[in-house]
């Protein structure tokens, strides 16, 4: 489906599946509520999926991977051949990403839609959009029909995964300089001051940080991206993998698949994705509570809270495969507690 298609089929969670769920919730051998947020999770997945007892077997991370021509200025601690090192070592399977997604059971989907080098790497996804965006402090990144093409990649693999039988989501990331993109995008798209917003990244000292200020204070004031217009926005200061990513909100919604913000790279494409369409918000899940500064920001906006606080700043979608176990075990409840028929005991009751 193409970006204008897609909007148009996204609709509300399934209201009558969702009261259906609380019926069973309250009949579970537990005092009602008594299992706090891993209900709501329930509520929603069931909302999401139309199933009463959903299933969350299937999880693949999605990692959209890309370079961003603001590296030029310095704002990040790592040199850009970082992108297409870390890229091609998803593959090999021993980076955080792959680890701890191993452990909750899913599966990486990694994405080129943007490395500045000529990957041939067997089981890398080849959607490359342009060999890295142009230096935001000098320009736009992209042109607006580059930014509607790296959206409808992300729709694309949604699709792909969905027709796979994939029944979770994760979002992760690769690309050096990314957390000044998205820093630029999360400060016009929520109205925060860059200073909120802007974290330290890989590891700046405190004079890179000054720096990286600086640069996205610079780039905004020259591209002055339109705040109402999220495709704008992700245009002139964002990242070919930050587009891809809005794109994965956007068609997780689409094909009703419940999808994982992971750190702040992602949140700031979930939150481009539901300025463009707010029924989006419906299908996702906050994973942790990254130690970037704007991940925190943008949770307010959105009004979400965080499944986990660990301080990570990893991305790459480590945090959303450790959530994918909350999730995990919200469901194992859910699914296999008695109820209060199958124990034979009278059902708890609030007191008057």
């Amino acid at each position: 489906m193409t970006f204008i298609e897609v909007l148009n089929v996204i609709g509300g969670l399934d209201i009558e599946i969702i009261q259906k769920a609380q019926k069973r919730l309250d009949s579970l051998t537990k005092p009602l509520g008594s299992l706090g947020r891993l209900e709501e999770i329930v509520k929603q997945l069931a909302g999401i999926t139309g199933e009463l007892i959903p299933c969350v077997k299937n999880k693949k991370i999605i990692i959209m991977c890309a370079d961003n021509g603001v590296v030029e200025e310095g704002v990040s601690s790592c040199p850009k051949s970082v992108t297409s090192s870390v890229t091609q070592n998803f593959m090999k399977g021993f980076t955080g990403v792959n680890v701890l997604s191993r452990h909750s059971g899913a599966d990486t989907v990694v994405v080129d839609v943007g490395v500045d080098d000529d990957i041939d790497c067997p089981g890398i996804i080849n959607r490359k959009i342009r060999k890295g965006t142009w230096n935001i402090a000098k320009g736009p990144a992209m042109t607006r029909d580059e930014a509607i093409k790296a959206i409808e990649v992300g729709i694309e693999i949604v699709g792909i995964l969905k027709e796979q039988g994939v029944n979770l989501l994760g979002t992760g990331e690769m690309g050096v300089g990314n957390t000044t993109t998205s820093s630029a995008v999360a400060s016009v798209l929520t109205g925060y001051e860059i200073d909120e917003m802007v974290g330290r990244g890989a590891g700046l000292t405190q004079e890179g940080l000054i720096n990286k200020i600086k640069v996205i204070k610079k780039a905004i004031d020259l591209n002055k991206p339109n705040p109402s217009d999220p495709v704008d926005v992700l245009a002139k200061v964002g990242g070919f993998d930050i587009a891809a990513l809005t794109g994965c909100f956007i068609g997780a919604a689409a094909y009703r698949l419940p999808i994982m913000i992971d750190g702040f790279i992602t949140a700031a494409a979930a939150l481009a994705a539901i300025k463009i369409k707010p029924e989006c918000r419906n299908y996702i899940f906050p994973s942790h509570s990254s130690a970037e500064p704007g991940n925190k920001k943008i949770m307010e906006v959105l009004d979400m809270r965080p499944m986990l606080m660990l301080d990570m700043r990893l991305g790459e979608g480590s945090g959303a495969a450790l959530a994918f176990h909350v999730l995990d075990a919200a469901v194992a409840a859910y699914r296999e507690m008695g109820t209060f028929g199958d124990a034979q005991i009278e059902q708890y009751k609030p007191l008057e």
